[in-house]
């Protein structure tokens, strides 16, 4: 049954038998009776996770489950491209696979944040440090005192890019970002909780170039993607990879004001621009670092269980148990989020779940992950020794959708609340 509201935009497919447009990697799913689950409660996971795609807002939809660092689920379902709403499947559509690589979107920070707190393992930089020490420009206009710290809790005071700066172009220049973050007035650090959809990721990714003296893919490609074995996990995407990703589409609900002019204000271009750009060219030659790293749903439950396990993977230490440690600290008390309008609990880096019900579905205080635009999700939960990755290509603010979405995060906590 769907949940669908009218006027909202769906894709032209008959949902009742999902099994021709499904994909299992049966080679890494392990039998879950290994990590605790019965194989009728990984179905019933499976089953919430087809009812999201029966909202027929996603063309494409890929989801890695983790239990006790064992895979249980690793699949996708649906249409990586040629499949849009309110169009008819096209005769050159390609079907979506669990190694189906994905724009994480703002996921992505989650990535900058640990590639940070690296630096900083390393004896590179002090996370209590003004920016300044280590970008000079960085000062003045309230800035001067502002911590990497702060802004890795979206405490910096520079949210957004000013309206003149609006566009798709400038997030794709790396070095005209950096002068006009620097050039931006800010309030003091720290005083409120604003969420930084770009403008911190830039600075955070300049204080590694700086200080490591390596670019920011360089880097996350030595201390991340080589030691955990990822085929993609890096900022951008190959010309030879293009093929193969999931095409971004507008769905769900028309967004009217005021939730555009949110809209706008966050993602730095309109919410339909957006979309549209994420699927160019320049988009995947560029290196956003909170908003354009590719993945597989696999990949991202990977980097999850890495710091579920306290920064070791597969016999190698990949982050010492005390930088893991800090980046899951909270880094304050629930609070409104000036920016998302919704009450948020940050660490360093992380979006904190919250009980009874938080961004990781009900009764979640233990996760930790982070969002991506939108529906998008990497996360983990030691409660429950899980790690996943959940990727949708169906880019929705409003709808019945949503309902969905949790009543099937809602299934797999259910399922798998005991550890």
């Amino acid at each position: 049954m769907s949940l669908a509201l009218p006027n909202t935009r769906r894709i032209a497919i008959d949902t009742d038998d999902l099994s021709g447009i499904t994909r299992i990697d049966r080679r890494a799913e392990v039998d879950p009776r290994e990590v605790g689950l019965s194989p009728e409660a990984v179905e019933q996971i499976w089953q919430a996770m087809g009812d999201m795609y029966r909202t027929r807002v996603y063309p494409a939809l890929t989801f890695c489950l983790r239990r006790q660092g064992k895979i249980v689920l690793n699949r996708s379902i649906g249409y990586a491209r040629g499949l849009a709403p309110e169009h008819p499947l096209a005769p050159n559509a390609r079907r979506a696979e669990p190694d189906t690589p994905v724009c994480i979107f703002s996921a992505s920070k989650s990535v900058v944040a640990a590639l940070i707190h690296k630096l900083a393992e390393e004896g590179g930089i002090d996370l209590d440090a003004p920016v300044s020490r280590y970008v000079p420009a960085f000062s003045g206009q309230g800035k001067s005192r502002t911590t990497i710290a702060q802004i890795l809790a979206h405490r910096g005071g520079f949210p957004f890019f000013t309206a003149d700066d609006h566009g798709p172009e400038l997030l794709a220049d790396w070095d005209a970002c950096i002068d006009r973050i620097c050039a931006m007035p800010a309030e003091r650090g720290g005083r409120r909780m604003v969420y930084h959809s770009f403008t911190g990721g830039f600075i955070l990714g300049e204080v590694i170039r700086r200080v490591s003296g390596q670019s920011l893919t360089e880097y996350l490609d030595s201390r991340l993607r080589q030691p955990l074995g990822m085929r993609y996990f890096t900022y951008g995407l190959d010309r030879r990879s293009r093929s193969r990703v999931a095409e971004n589409y507008v769905a769900g609900q028309p967004v009217r004001w005021p939730v555009s002019r949110w809209a706008c204000q966050a993602l730095s271009v309109p919410f339909e621009e957006v979309v549209a750009v994420s699927n160019s060219d320049f988009f995947m030659d560029a290196v956003i670092p909170a908003g354009n790293l590719y993945a597989t749903a696999e990949e991202l439950s990977r980097f999850y269980q890495m710091l579920l396990n306290g920064g070791h993977y597969h016999g190698q230490r990949v982050f010492e148990p005390e930088t893991v440690a800090r980046m899951l600290r909270p880094a304050s008390p629930p609070q409104l989020d000036w920016a998302l309008k919704i009450p948020m609990r940050y660490t360093e880096g992380l979006m904190l779940g919250m009980d009874p019900v938080g961004l990781y579905g009900p009764m979640c205080g233990a996760a930790y992950g982070h969002l991506g635009f939108m529906n998008i999700l990497g996360w983990a939960d030691p409660s429950r020794d899980i790690a996943a990755g959940l990727m949708t290509t169906g880019k929705a603010i409003l709808g019945g959708h949503l309902v969905q979405y949790m009543r099937s995060l809602g299934t797999l906590n259910r399922l798998c609340r005991d550890v």
